[in-house]
């Protein structure tokens, strides 16, 4: 690690704790931790030790949580316990419903869903249970609408977060956001005015930077993308996923890591150099040879980098 003088590093932890008003610097000039990196694994069983040991063969130390229900507290338990025992944390639960349709039953029944899934991320120890705020756009419950740039967007965006936190009053779990290109949160100033709108400990941050590069700008100038995000959100970071982004046909197309233009050396440094340890999730891909070139891609940035995995 490069030398850094006393001034130099005191800056940095301001920066890192919140002192949105210093200057930015690059994160990996702190500490850094092992990578924890995780993704889907493709394995004809449902046994947790199986799974587990799945996990640690691909050099994954994170894991998506493994398909159980809330009321099976037997599995529930032995996931923790054969995750735990390989060194390998439950990074996420996913939540992947529209807490914003504009069917008032399908809402209703959408974030009752949301809650349980918090709900199983608290019994299963996982760090987040993660959920885009939704849409208004009556076809594509993820797709673009004017409104979702509206103030009407953000405040019932806060009220249904609460809403969810409040019911479930999770303890070891942080209920979070994905990253979006066409609606907030879009960016990390639009995340921090949700973080102090919802003011909820149990609400954190989750990065998705390709989700993100959605201008030429932010394209091109990804790398400072990057540190700015991680410069800004540090310290409520719980999970962050693992893609690419590249041009296509005048607009931008996601990829897997390495085929797309994203600065996964800087992506890669800052992950590794938050206060907590952060998971970096594969996904959207299809198969386990897709997942293994991905998976290999990141290994190799993270050596070239000198970060060692967990």
């Amino acid at each position: 690690m490069p030398f850094v003088s006393r001034r130099y590093f005191l800056r940095s932890s301001a920066v890192l704790t919140g002192g949105l008003l210093t200057p930015p610097i690059p994160a990996f000039l702190t500490e850094q931790k092992p990578l924890r990196l995780g993704g889907p694994v493709f394995l004809s069983s449902d046994d947790p030790v199986e799974l587990a040991r799945e996990h640690r063969r691909l050099r994954y130390s994170a894991a998506y949580v493994p398909d159980v229900k809330l009321t099976d507290t037997v599995r529930i338990d032995a996931i923790r316990k054969a995750f735990a025992d390989q060194n390998v944390i439950i990074a996420e639960v996913g939540a992947w419903v529209n807490m914003l349709d504009q069917d008032a039953t399908r809402r209703a029944k959408n974030l009752a869903y949301v809650t349980e899934r918090l709900a199983l991320a608290e019994a299963v120890g996982a760090l987040t249970c993660v959920n885009i705020a939704g849409s208004y756009n009556p076809t594509h419950w993820d797709g673009p609408h004017a409104r979702n740039m509206s103030v009407q967007f953000f405040e019932e965006t806060v009220e249904n977060c609460r809403r969810i936190i409040d019911a479930v009053k999770p303890k070891r779990t942080k209920f979070a956001l994905e990253m979006m290109g066409w609606s907030p949160p879009d960016g990390a100033d639009a995340y921090l005015k949700f973080i102090r709108a919802i003011d909820r400990p149990a609400f954190g941050a989750h990065i998705d930077i390709a989700n993100i590069i959605n201008s030429p700008d932010r394209y091109y100038n990804n790398t400072a993308l990057i540190n700015d995000t991680f410069r800004k959100l540090g310290r409520w970071v719980v999970s962050a996923h693992a893609k690419d982004i590249t041009g296509k046909d005048g607009h931008f197309a996601e990829t897997m890591p390495g085929r797309g233009g994203m600065d996964y050396t800087a992506y890669l440094r800052n992950v590794t150099s938050l206060p907590q340890s952060v998971p970096l999730m594969l996904e959207h891909l299809h198969t386990a040879d897709e997942y293994d070139e991905a998976r290999r891609y990141v290994i190799r940035k993270a050596d070239e980098a000198a970060i060692p995995l967990a």
